[in-house]
């Protein structure tokens, strides 16, 4: 399956799982929302393509709307490191870095880069990638490398039973997304 087919899934997946079962629950008919999933289905792999193919305009707003949709909160968005070795959050990364930290952990930056955190530990002692005043290691950085790597089968893994779709919203917390992701001032995550 290519880049494109597993974010599209992967969306679909979040899709189903955030807001169409909430929904058919809701409504106690599971017919009412059947045509909205075939939709989305098409939907879903038109919203893939423009994050993978398309202008970063594009790209950015179409991040931008996943992400204010399907995270919704008042908080910070900080997901569990996990959360960037999928198909989703690995096109996040490549298109617009953290969309709200300057910096992250050395866990999430091997997330993000797809090696383990030792892995990244190496890289910044090796001088390959930089530190961050805080401790981490920066986004622009992470992105920049990852730019120069093609992505791999391995950087993006993700199965139904993944904790990424689980819809705790303490996990997946998201602030408003209607300005741009790139414009903002992010908060600095505390090194682990």
């Amino acid at each position: 399956m290519g880049g494109s087919d597993e974010l599209s899934e992967q969306l679909l997946r979040l899709i189903d799982i955030r807001l169409l079962d909430p929904l058919e629950v809701l409504l106690e008919d599971d017919r009412a929302i059947d045509g909205a999933r075939d939709r989305l289905r098409e939907l879903t792999a038109d919203w893939a393509d423009a994050i993978e193919n398309g202008s970063d305009a594009a790209a950015i707003r179409t991040i931008a709307r996943l992400m204010a949709t399907l995270y919704p909160d008042d908080h910070a968005f900080a997901p569990p490191a996990d959360w960037w070795r999928a198909p989703f959050g690995q096109a996040v990364v490549r298109r617009v870095g953290h969309p709200f930290a300057e910096s992250v952990s050395l866990a999430t930056a091997g997330a993000m880069l797809g090696i383990s955190r030792q892995g990244v530990h190496d890289l910044v002692r090796r001088g390959r990638l930089p530190r961050h005043a805080d401790g981490g290691v920066p986004v622009a950085a992470i992105r920049e490398r990852l730019l120069h790597t093609p992505p791999t089968s391995h950087t993006s893994p993700i199965s139904h039973a993944s904790p990424l779709l689980h819809t705790s919203p303490d996990l997946h917390a998201s602030p408003d997304l209607h300005a741009s992701p790139i414009l903002r001032k992010p908060p600095i995550e505390e090194p682990t």
